[in-house]
């Protein structure tokens, strides 16, 4: 609560800078709610994976494509505190062992609630999925818009920014990787 406190400060002295009068009555709790909107959405740091797993693997002979798409996720941009937000789109090919298929979406989400870059969130994803389940390989594909993008600077809008990470044969295998690239495709 106490960094609540300060954060809640901060936004007050924010708005004063801005040319706000933050005692004023649509304002006056903004400060509070800011400060408790940031924590919910910059909750990812505080995510152990080991955690999120919760021991959910499994033994199996299964060897096969295993596909979760269109994850949904909202992330904030570190360069402009912006929001950007879209879909994942993750596989992954077991080699005797296989995670609960919810725990992907909560891993897209625990990497995307950070301040964040979309190269780094995708390969993050890619790379935990690869040491915990040391599958035969992983792919990952991020696809988002970009409130940095489109309501400033550059004003592109509804120009998504796609970024993958392919490990093991995602990455080796051109069939393997052609084959999850169909599979996601709207």
């Amino acid at each position: 609560m106490e960094k609540q406190k300060k954060i809640a400060d901060l936004i007050h002295s924010l708005l004063k800078e801005l040319g706000e009068t933050p005692d004023r009555e649509g304002l006056v709790k903004t400060p509070a709610r800011v400060a408790k909107s940031l924590a919910e959405i910059l909750s990812g740091y505080k995510t152990d994976t080991d955690a999120l797993f919760n021991g959910a693997f499994f033994k199996a002979d299964y060897s096969e494509m295993v596909v979760i798409r269109d994850i949904t996720f909202y992330s904030m941009c570190e360069h402009h505190m912006l929001p950007f937000f879209g879909k994942a789109h993750v596989a992954y090919i077991p080699d005797g062992k296989i995670v609960g298929l919810s725990k992907v979406p909560k891993l897209v989400r625990a990497y995307a609630a950070r301040l964040q870059v979309q190269e780094r969130m995708t390969l993050q994803i890619a790379r935990t999925l690869q040491k915990k389940l040391n599958p035969l390989g992983v792919g990952v594909v991020v696809e988002a818009r970009h409130l940095c993008m489109e309501m400033r600077g550059a004003k592109s809008e509804h120009s998504p920014a796609l970024t993958s990470a392919m490990l093991g044969v995602f990455r080796k295998d051109a069939k393997t990787r052609e084959e999850f690239l169909s599979l996601i495709r709207k």
